[in-house]
């Protein structure tokens, strides 16, 4: 194990890298404190520590490394191995590792590669129908074909719930067998039952965590290889796929042809996504995901998935700049539900399949987004002939769009460049520049 690392973080190191917030003395002293001029490691003590000059560092590699191999489990121990002592940097070597489980992070680890030529890439999906029922106290499902599963694999179990119709969506391990069956990491907790079609296929996220804070990924690439694997959509999985964590750094990644999102944070907060590519999705390129607050996503490139962003429910107080959007299918971006407070500017959005940005009507008045800057932006050739540059549907008002440049550099057909749905609210309209269009601005409410 080498620890004279290039990198070096204390606790407050971590908060500086993940979030820009550092609890340091001085936040300490501006209580009314004594400032703590010569700061020891104190048990309990996450606000102020000591800068230290070395700090724990493991490598992964195929060879010449701490932990030799190019698996999941390799990648996986040394992630362990850190974060049982407090955290520290994985570094991955160049090479690429081929997964049947996700590499599972925690607090105050960064996972880091060596560029593009580290590449995790998910192996090829299979897939079993369930030869017996399972209820929701079990921890074991019998597969009706065991060909290709192995004891180690993380799996997605998926059937319909069959009272409520509703969808049944488990993620577990697989961790002892006989024959077609198999003990799971965790009980079920969902009745998992034949006549509610349940399958069982190896579907998982690249790069995982759960309920983790103050962590990083970066300079790494990650290949969902699309081509042999089912789909799994955002709330569930992506090249990266988290969960209610707190200040996050996704920095330098490539993530690359998943069936599903490139790039997904649910219940989030503080999550950095700065200088990524996500692209050849088929889902979403980034999904900050349902109530998480102050995002940032900066100087990304996002290209060809089916949105290039999407915010979901309630997300609020974020930065989206200086992105480059392009080739998106549908629209470069998607904002809607509850989305309050965020600022969309300087980002480049072009040639989106049907609609530069859209303000998703969504079901009525409390329901669309508010309060929401989208300036000084250029997009470009939104859409087919009837494409719309910014989209505002439904109720949604009290919005500022202001600055932006808006161009149609094809013929103009029926191409319009800010459309007002018939239901809009007010919106601020301000200083627009909108060349090229059929209609420069369309008033639904006018009609």
């Amino acid at each position: 194990m080498n620890t004279s690392a290039p990198f070096s973080l204390t606790r407050r190191g971590w908060l500086q890298l993940a979030s820009g917030i550092s609890v340091s003395a001085t936040v300490v002293a501006s209580e009314g404190l004594p400032q703590v001029v010569r700061p020891r490691a104190t048990s309990g003590d996450t606000a102020v520590e000591p800068e230290w000059e070395e700090h724990l560092y493991i490598t992964v590699g195929p060879d010449k490394a701490d932990i030799v191999g190019f698996t999941d489990k390799a990648l996986q121990a040394a992630v362990e191995y850190v974060a049982r002592r407090g955290g520290g940097t994985v570094k991955v070597l160049p090479g690429v590792y081929r997964l049947r489980a996700p590499v599972r992070l925690y607090d105050h680890v960064r996972l880091q590669g060596s560029g593009p030529e580290t590449v995790l890439i998910k192996e090829p999906s299979i897939e079993s129908t369930l030869a017996e029922d399972s209820d929701w106290y079990d921890q074991e499902i019998t597969l009706t074909d065991a060909s290709g599963f192995q004891v180690g694999d993380a799996v997605c179990i998926r059937a319909v719930n069959s009272d409520t119709k509703a969808p049944v969506v488990v993620k577990r391990t697989l961790i002892a067998r006989s024959g077609n069956r198999f003990k799971l990491d965790r009980a079920l907790r969902e009745n998992t039952w034949k006549i509610g079609n349940a399958t069982v296929a190896t579907l998982f996220p690249i790069v995982t965590a759960e309920e983790a804070a103050d962590f990083a990924i970066e300079d790494i690439c990650l290949d969902g290889n699309k081509d042999n694997n089912a789909n799994l959509d955002g709330n569930y999985a992506g090249c990266v796929w988290i969960q209610d964590c707190s200040r996050v750094v996704i920095r330098k990644v490539i993530a690359r042809n998943y069936n599903g999102d490139g790039i997904s944070w649910q219940i989030c907060h503080d999550v950095r996504v700065e200088e990524c590519q996500s692209m050849d999705n088929t889902g979403l390129g980034m999904h900050p995901g349902s109530g998480s607050q102050r995002t940032v996503i900066r100087s990304n490139v996002i290209e060809r998935n089916n949105i290039g962003i999407f915010f979901c429910w309630g997300v609020q107080y974020g930065l989206a700049e200086k992105n480059t959007i392009r080739d998106n299918r549908d629209c470069g971006i998607s904002i809607g539900h509850r989305d309050h407070e965020n600022i969309i500017r300087e980002n480049e959005i072009l040639n989106s399949g049907k609609t530069g940005i859209l303000f998703r009507p969504e079901r009525g008045e409390g329901f669309t987004a508010t309060g929401n800057r989208v300036e000084n932006n250029r997009i470009v050739d939104s859409g087919p002939e009837d494409g719309v540059a910014i989209d505002i549907q439904g109720v949604t008002m009290g919005n500022t769009i202001a600055n932006n440049t808006l161009l149609e550099t094809r013929a103009p057909a029926q191409c319009v460049g800010i459309r007002l749905g018939a239901d809009s609210g007010e919106n601020t309209l301000a200083d627009n520049h909108i060349e090229g269009f059929s209609v420069t601005v369309e008033d639904g409410r006018s009609s």
